[in-house]
């Protein structure tokens, strides 16, 4: 009888135990955050040693979506240490990465949404050896085939280039011709390449905040112009979030199919 009141209560404790959200959004530059609890004023925020996060429920067609939102810090190291830490902490299936990012004047236009395929650091200077070779090794291949993307996503499939730096007009023909790229932010690679490393799936949505020339960028020396964009641009993606939060869901109602076939 004592056997089956043990075993009874600790099965009691597992139906009741509270499961983690298989969803994280995280979110990088502080101006980018800033919106986030512009919109999320009511929630529970909370401490981390990176930067706080909150649990929330997002409404999807399919769903109420539990999810946690975490602000990770500006830059590659934050960026690579906080994404590590959430998978530490949290041990989500999927991550989602809303944010800003500079566009090539002439490639792209502000407010375009990219959903990041590649992402590549290329601030790295080899001195004692090949910088490319360097470069290739963190450069980062996105799987997105599991991912459904239709064109009423109204989202552009592109590679971004990142580094610790805004873009310097200077260097615009040279990042063309070198990486094709048409936009560039601080912490997308770092992202990407710690969840490629802990075969976690990624979807990262950068919208183009503010658009550099060859010759000036409109945000240089006019912070007010970059947190307007960040503003235009992260409210945008939570607005799309629900259609990105149907995908996963889909994707897994797919997989499970399959695997019962």
């Amino acid at each position: 009888m004592k056997k089956l009141l043990v075993i009874s209560f600790f099965g009691l404790l597992s139906c009741t135990k509270k499961s983690e959200p298989e969803i994280i959004i995280v979110v990088s530059a502080n101006a980018e955050w800033k919106v986030i609890k512009s919109i999320f004023q009511k929630e529970n925020y909370q401490p981390t040693p990176w930067g706080e996060f909150f649990e929330t429920k997002i409404a999807t067609t399919k769903n109420q979506v539990s999810v946690i939102f975490f602000h990770e810090g500006w830059g590659k190291t934050s960026a690579a240490g906080a994404t590590q830490f959430a998978i530490d902490k949290w041990n989500p299936r999927y991550l989602i990465n809303l944010g800003t990012c500079g566009g090539f004047e002439g490639k792209v236009e502000r407010f375009d949404i990219l959903l990041v395929n590649k992402t590549i650091v290329y601030d790295i200077r080899e001195a004692m050896g090949d910088s490319n070779q360097a470069i290739d090794d963190y450069s980062t291949e996105l799987d997105l085939s599991w991912l459904k993307i239709e064109e009423r996503d109204s989202v552009k499939q592109y590679l971004l280039i990142s580094a610790d730096r805004d873009i310097v007009p200077q260097d615009m023909i040279e990042l063309e011709k070198r990486y094709h790229a048409i936009a560039a932010d601080w912490e997308s690679a770092s992202i990407a390449y710690t969840c490629k490393r802990n075969n976690k799936k990624v979807i990262i949505l950068r919208g183009v905040s503010d658009i550099v020339s060859q010759s000036h960028g409109e945000a240089y020396n006019n912070e007010q112009a970059f947190r307007y964009g960040a503003e235009v641009v992260m409210k945008k993606l939570i607005n799309q979030l629900p259609t990105w939060l149907d995908k996963i869901i889909s994707s897994d109602e797919n997989s499970s199919h399959e695997n019962h076939n």
